[in-house]
Parts: structure tokens; sequence; C-alpha cells
């Protein structure tokens, strides 16, 4: 398998600099992320299906940037991926898992659910679980997964989607358990985002939408100050609240 590739100027390493995998980083969040990890200095790898970003950040950040051109509905092939990408780094302290994808599709219909399962599911685990793995063998490590406030009920415009992302949140809090019981200084942060202005997030009944810029600054200090959870933006701590004691029959006409 070809090695992730890297600019050959070198840079002088910052002080405390991280080696960052962002696992879909080439649009909204993930790209924003990068850009910020980057620009502060940090050794940051970044995958994802469009390879002419790829190109694009690896220019722009001479002998920081890795690339690896990722597609997660490939599981096996991806998880192979990620841990070549390690290898090549020399090691990750974060990873993020940010790969993922929503439809809103009242139909029903199942060529873009099937899309979401396989991709915020079957290639979350998949991801996931070689970052978990290569954490543990290194006992040390922050691993990052990218939820959503859509996971804490079902939706009638995104059943799958909502779905996915409360499966992305059970299996974040699971490895967690996991690393707690094993007694190993491996953290992990749920992210849960509200509405966020990417392409993704464009459904006509939006409030309190935030910019990416703004999204991976709480992200990235949520990850600084080891949070267990973040909802960005933060006021969606609120809402989070009220579906935990709204009753059915208001939850059932929104």
């Amino acid at each position: 398998m070809k090695q992730p590739t890297q600019a050959n100027a070198v840079q002088q390493p910052i002080a405390n600099q991280k080696r960052v995998i962002i696992v879909g980083a080439t649009s909204g969040i993930g790209l924003t992320l990068a850009e910020h990890y980057l620009a502060a200095g940090h050794l940051v790898g970044l995958t994802g299906r469009n390879e002419s970003v790829l190109r694009r950040m690896q220019d722009k950040y001479l002998g920081t940037a890795y690339i690896e051109p990722m597609d997660v509905t490939k599981p096996i092939l991806a998880a192979a991926q990620l841990d070549n990408m390690i290898l090549a780094m020399q090691g990750a302290d974060i990873i993020i898992v940010n790969a993922g994808v929503g439809f809103i599709d009242k139909s029903l219909g199942w060529e873009k659910q099937q899309l979401t399962i396989e991709t915020n599911v079957l290639g979350f685990s998949s991801i996931c679980s070689a970052a978990a793995k290569y954490f543990i063998q290194k006992k040390s490590g922050h691993l990052v997964g990218i939820s959503s406030i859509a996971s804490l009920a079902g939706s009638d415009a995104t059943p799958s989607y909502a779905a996915s992302k409360a499966y992305v949140s059970n299996y974040l809090a699971g490895l967690r358990k996991k690393f707690i019981k094993m007694k190993l200084s491996i953290q992990v942060t749920d992210i849960l985002p509200g509405f966020v202005d990417t392409p993704m997030g464009q459904s006509k009944q939006r409030f309190w939408v935030v910019s990416t810029d703004k999204a991976a600054n709480q992200i990235i200090r949520a990850i600084e100050k080891n949070k267990k959870l973040a909802y960005i933006s933060k006021r969606w701590r609120l809402i989070a609240w009220l579906m935990k004691i709204l009753p059915d029959w208001i939850y059932n006409r929104i």
C-alpha cells in the first residue's frame, strides 16, 4: 500500500506540537478543523474523497500536511489506510472521525439511507475500531467523534441520519467505558453540533446556525479540555435538556 504523501519542505516544530488525523477533512467542519490545526503549526493527516482539496491543502501547508484519499464506505480499506497514515506520521495524538453524510428524504428512499448507514455507521465503526486499537497499544491518545444534536431523538425527515448519529454517540460511550476499565489514559470526546453552515446543513428550518470557523474553535477547545461531550454551539445544551423532559404529545408535533 502506498504511503500517505507529504510535501518535501519541512517546517520547524512548535512547542507542544500535536499529530492530528482528521478523517473526513475535505469540506465543512473537517476542512476547517484541518485549517486551524495546520495554521497553528501542528502535524495534520487529512483524509477524504476529494483528492483535489487534499492536494491544495498539502501545497498550502508544506511539510506539516499529510494526505490520504479515503472512502469510509470501503471500511476494511479505510481502516488499513488509517493505520498506514499513523505509520507515515510516526504516530498520532488525536484522531477526529468527522466523515459523515445526511439527507432530508421523507420518501424513505433506500439508496440515501443505505449510503447514510454505510458512512455513518459502518465506516465510522471501522475507523474508530482501528483508532482504538492503536491508542490501546500506545496506552494514550484522544479519540473524537462528530455526532449531532439529531442523535437525541428520532426524526421523521431524516430517520436514518438521526439513528446513525445516536449510534455514533453510543459507540463512543462504549469505547470510553472500555478505556476506563482498562485504566488507560485515552480520552474520548463526543461532539454534538446543531446547525452549522455547511453544504450538508441546509435545512430550511435552521436556527442558531454557526459558521464552520466558530464550530471548529469550540471543538478544538473541547478537545483541549478533554471534554466528554460538547454541544456546538453551547446553547444546544438547552435543547438537549428539553428533549429529555418533553412529553410525547409535544415531541410528535414538532
